[in-house]
């Protein structure tokens, strides 16, 4: 498997008068997305900048797999998100997975 960050911008269908929890289908949008994370196609995703695009961490076998998991989107098939970028990511460094975290280090070692 692949790692993908993979970023999603607003389609044509978008109401920019609206909040993104107030958008037409939300809770089937959430329901995906909570879908995706649940099978581990999702690792990391939210909203980056203004709002206007969310970065999605995504592990798939090729980018054609991404491109198709998303395109189950119910917000996909109304026009309202689309993939604005997708790209391998080779990730180097990871401190989540650190097992000896600066709030874990004994005191007068540091």
């Amino acid at each position: 498997m692949a790692i993908f960050a993979l970023t999603t911008v607003h389609g044509p269908s978008w109401d920019a008068s609206r909040q993104i929890r107030e958008q037409q289908a939300w809770d089937e949008h959430a329901a995906f997305m909570d879908g995706l994370v649940d099978d581990g196609f999702v690792i990391l995703g939210g909203p980056i900048g203004d709002g206007e695009q969310a970065l999605l961490i995504v592990e798939a076998t090729d980018a054609q797999e991404a491109e198709d998991r998303m395109g189950g989107d119910p917000w996909a098939s109304l026009g309202m998100l689309r993939i604005g970028a997708l790209q391998p990511w080779s990730i180097w460094l990871d401190g989540r997975q650190s097992s000896r975290r600066a709030d874990q280090v004994p005191s007068g070692t540091a």
